[in-house]
């Protein structure tokens, strides 16, 4: 899979698990934990970013904001998780509101990923 199209799964992906996450607000259940949740590398995208992605794009100005964001958002899922997991609804769904810490890194992420992105897009048409 090339680099833009890992991108795209990763968006659609962090996108899909906003709806896991209010959905283990619903029925406080989940197919996966806390703990494993909070780890930047055990998702597709993780996993790339943290092995298999191509040396060269690791030099990116963009790889180091993508990873450390990445890892924000997975850390602040885990927390969320384990307030659903723990039946605390009203603490849980707050820390998914708009205006949210999860939110700002959700669409933080999401943003920085288009951004690179787009570069490599531009990028690629020069070398065309």
């Amino acid at each position: 899979m090339t680099i833009i199209k890992e991108i795209d799964a990763a968006v659609g992906a962090h996108g899909a698990w906003k709806q896991k996450l209010r959905n283990a607000i619903n029925t406080g259940e989940c197919e996966s934990t806390p703990e494993r949740v909070k780890q930047d590398n055990n998702c597709s995208f993780g996993k790339w970013l943290h092995y298999r992605i191509e040396e060269q794009y690791k030099a990116s100005p963009y790889y180091e904001e993508v990873v450390s964001l990445h890892a924000a958002f997975h850390r602040e899922a885990g927390s969320i998780l384990a307030l659903a997991l723990n039946g605390d609804v009203e603490a849980a769904s707050e820390k998914m509101k708009l205006c949210s810490e999860f939110s700002s890194l959700s669409a933080s992420l999401t943003a920085k990923m288009r951004e690179w992105q787009e570069f490599l897009q531009s990028e690629m048409k020069k070398q065309a």
